[in-house]
């Protein structure tokens, strides 16, 4: 039998490969190289990997692939390890805003600098030297300015407005690429079906809202949902009505039709029948010395050699 050996590590080329967009990579012509960062994931508050590029003027997600015994071809070249990290543009209000929620319990104006601090993942002060994140701060909070220097303080209907023009955005980026959505598609074929009953804007508006949530906290995606409205779904389970439990008896089970009626009473002693006249007629016959029928279809034995 065939046995699969064990690839050894390549330790003279443990690197990893970065799919980026072009703006990533031309970051490197102004002589400063994309910065790997570990900040505080908005959706579940643990550390996620982010890139800074241009020299913090721009924010990206990064998500990691990783598999054993996998090879990529790019460019030219062949990537042995088959890792890879796909960069992608993202808006660094997202990360901001956990930070705006928090000051809120205080419910006052107070200057962004000293609300955007995080002990655990320092790094996070750099997000407000993106280009976008100060001008952008109207979408989630209330501004104030006093002099020269202007105070913030977090406001839900602001940020529910801005999530949902992203919600929309995201909608007709999807109806663009005609992507499948919804209950319609097919699993084996990834081919939509229209049926009658198909709502399709409301499975775009659904699928959307699904994509933004996973740059929001669960409590903010559900007002969000209303906010679209928008109910929440249930699972199969909950709609369904619990299975009732068979009651067990000692009486036997009566099918529904006579062909599957296996009960007790089948196999009770029933009266004899009454013979008929050729019956009777057998019956007072000798049957001394006569071989019943099925002796004539049993195997025969051999005799035995002497």
């Amino acid at each position: 039998m065939a046995t699969k050996k064990k690839r050894t590590p390549n330790s003279q080329n443990d690197s990893w490969v970065v799919i980026a967009a072009d703006s990533v990579i031309n970051t490197q012509k102004h002589n400063s190289d994309p910065d790997f960062v570990r900040l505080r994931n908005p959706s579940t508050g643990e550390a996620s990997l982010y890139m800074f590029g241009s020299g913090d003027v721009q924010l990206y997600e990064v998500k990691a692939f990783e598999e054993d015994f996998h090879s990529w071809f790019v460019g030219q070249t062949v990537q042995r390890d088959g890792k890879l990290l796909f960069v992608t543009p993202m808006d660094p209000l997202y990360l901001i805003l956990p930070y705006m929620i928090h000051s809120s319990r205080e419910g006052k104006f107070q200057p962004v600098n000293q609300v955007v601090k995080d002990e655990d993942f320092p790094e996070s002060s750099r997000l407000l030297r993106c280009s976008c994140s100060l001008s952008a701060l109207h979408n989630i909070a209330d501004e104030k300015e006093v002099g020269s220097q202007k105070f913030h303080r977090y406001s839900q209907e602001r940020t529910l407005n801005w999530l949902k023009k992203k919600v929309e955005k995201t909608v007709v980026a999807l109806k663009k690429k005609n992507f499948c959505v919804g209950e319609g598609v097919k699993s084996t074929t990834y081919v939509r079906v229209k049926t009658e009953s198909d709502n399709q804007d409301e499975d775009y508006l659904r699928y959307a809202h699904g994509l933004i949530s996973e740059y929001i906290s669960e409590e903010l995606s559900k007002v969000l949902l209303k906010h679209l409205g928008l109910t929440e779904l249930k699972s199969p389970n909950e709609t369904e009505p619990p299975s009732k439990k068979r009651k067990l008896s000692d009486k036997p089970v009566e099918a529904g039709e006579d062909y599957t009626k296996f009960n007790s009473a089948d196999f009770a002693r029933k009266p004899p029948k009454k013979m008929t006249t050729a019956q009777k007629t057998l019956a007072k016959v000798d049957k001394t010395g006569m071989k019943p029928m099925s002796s004539f279809f049993s195997p025969k034995t051999k005799a035995e050699k002497k």
